[in-house]
C-alpha cells in the first residue's frame, strides 16, 4: 500500500510503499511498519528500506495538514533514511532523500493540485490496514490495547 506516491509528467517519481508490520505479534515491534522507498528519475532508480513508527505517521499527518508554499513535510529522519518535501511558491515540490550510508538526492516534482488530499486518504488507508495496537504504559513497558491480541 502506498503511503506516498508523487509523480510528474517529466518522469520523476517517489513512492513510499508500506509492506507490513516489522515484527507482527511482538509487542516492541508490532506497531513498527516496514516500507520501501522507490525513487526514479532520468539519473536514478533506487529502492531503499525505511521503518515507520506511529509517531512518523502522526508527523506526516500534521505536516500535510499545514503544508503551504514555503513549508515542508517529512518522513523518517533521526533513524537513518530521511525523506523531505519543500513546497515552492508555484506549488512544485523539492524532494530530498538522504540515506547516510547509501544515497543523497534532490528531485523537483510538479504533482497534481489534488496530491495533498490524495495523500491524506493514503495515510488513512495505512492506518486502517495497520492500526496501532500497542500501548507504552511506562518507559519501555508495553501492552496490547484493549481488544487487541497481536
Amino acid at each position: 500500500m502506498h503511503l506516498i506516491d508523487l509523480a510528474d509528467a517529466a518522469g520523476n517519481r517517489c513512492v513510499v510503499r508500506v509492506t507490513g508490520r516489522y515484527q507482527p505479534g511482538v509487542l516492541t515491534g508490532h506497531d513498527i511498519l516496514q516500507a520501501d522507498v522507490l525513487v526514479s528519475a532520468s539519473f536514478v532508480d533506487a529502492r531503499l528500506e525505511v521503518y515507520l513508527f506511529q509517531q512518523d505517521l502522526d508527523t506526516w499527518q500534521a505536516d500535510l495538514t499545514r503544508l503551504a508554499p514555503g513549508g515542508s513535510a517529512s518522513v523518517g529522519g533521526d533513524r537513518g533514511l530521511s525523506l523531505g518535501l519543500y513546497m515552492h511558491e508555484d506549488r512544485t515540490l523539492s524532494l530530498t532523500l538522504q540515506d547516510p550510508d547509501r544515497l543523497s538526492l534532490m528531485l523537483e516534482i510538479d504533482p497534481p493540485d489534488t496530491w495533498i488530499r490524495e495523500h491524506q486518504g493514503r495515510l488513512d488507508q495505512v492506518r486502517e490496514t495497520w492500526p496501532s495496537e500497542v500501548v507504552e504504559t511506562a518507559a519501555m513497558t508495553y501492552e496490547w490495547r484493549a481488544g487487541c491480541q497481536g
